[in-house]
C-alpha cells in the first residue's frame, strides 16, 4: 500500500472532534511514508487532512473538477494538483492513483464517492479496500441501513463484511495493509446466478 484516498466534509462540521480527527489521519498517512490523495480542497475537512499531511512531510495529491477550481477553493499548497474536467473523471482518476480507501464524516460528495467505490468493488472492477473511519458515532446510521440491505437481501453478507467501520485508525491501518477481497457473489438469487453461467 503506497497512497490512501481520503473524502470527507468539504464542511468543517458542527463539532471539533471531526476536525481533530481529520488531522490525525492526514498526519498519520504521512509519518507512514503515504501518499494522501484526496478532492484538492482548501475548505472543510478536505483542508485539514491536507495541511496535516504537508506539516507532516507528507505527499499530498488534490484531483479536483474545474468547476471548483473556479470557485477558489483550491489547495494551491498541495504536492500535485490534478485539474480534470468533472467529478465522474475526479472519481476514475482518484480511483486510478490510489491504494485504499476512508470516509471521514462528510455529506452527499463522501457517500457518493465511497459509494461508488464499494459498487466497483461488489462487481469485480476493483479489489480495493474501503474503510469508513468513524467520530463520535458518525457512521452508525449509515452502517445500520446497511446491515438492514443484507438482512433484506439486497446485499451479501460477505460484501457487508469486505467494509471496515470503526474509530482506530491503527486497527483501520492494520486491516486495509492484510485486505483480502470478498469473493462473494453479486447476485443473491440462485437462479440469476445459473443465467449468468
Amino acid at each position: 500500500m503506497k497512497s490512501i484516498c481520503v473524502y470527507c466534509g468539504s464542511n468543517a462540521g458542527s463539532r471539533p472532534a471531526y476536525a481533530e480527527r481529520a488531522e490525525a489521519l492526514g498526519e498519520r498517512i504521512a509519518k507512514e511514508g503515504l501518499t494522501l490523495v484526496y478532492g484538492g480542497g482548501n475548505v472543510g475537512l478536505m483542508g485539514t487532512v491536507a495541511d496535516a499531511a504537508l506539516a507532516a512531510g507528507g505527499e499530498v495529491i488534490g484531483v479536483i473538477p474545474e468547476q471548483l477550481v473556479n470557485w477558489e477553493v483550491a489547495h494551491k499548497g498541495v504536492t500535485r494538483l490534478e485539474v480534470v474536467a468533472n467529478m465522474h473523471e475526479r472519481k476514475k482518476r482518484m480511483f486510478d492513483i490510489s491504494d485504499a480507501f476512508v470516509a471521514l464524516p462528510g455529506g452527499f460528495g463522501t457517500l457518493d464517492e465511497m459509494f461508488e467505490m464499494l459498487t466497483w468493488r461488489q462487481l469485480g472492477i476493483g479489489n480495493k479496500p474501503c474503510a469508513f473511519l468513524d467520530v463520535d458515532d458518525f457512521y452508525d446510521p449509515l452502517l445500520a441501513m446497511i446491515d438492514r440491505m443484507v438482512g433484506e437481501r439486497f446485499l451479501h453478507p460477505d460484501q457487508r463484511h469486505d467494509l471496515w467501520h470503526g474509530d482506530d485508525i491503527d486497527a483501520m491501518l492494520a486491516w486495509m495493509r492484510d485486505y483480502r477481497p470478498a469473493q462473494a457473489d453479486k447476485w443473491m438469487d440462485e437462479k440469476r446466478r445459473k443465467s449468468l453461467r
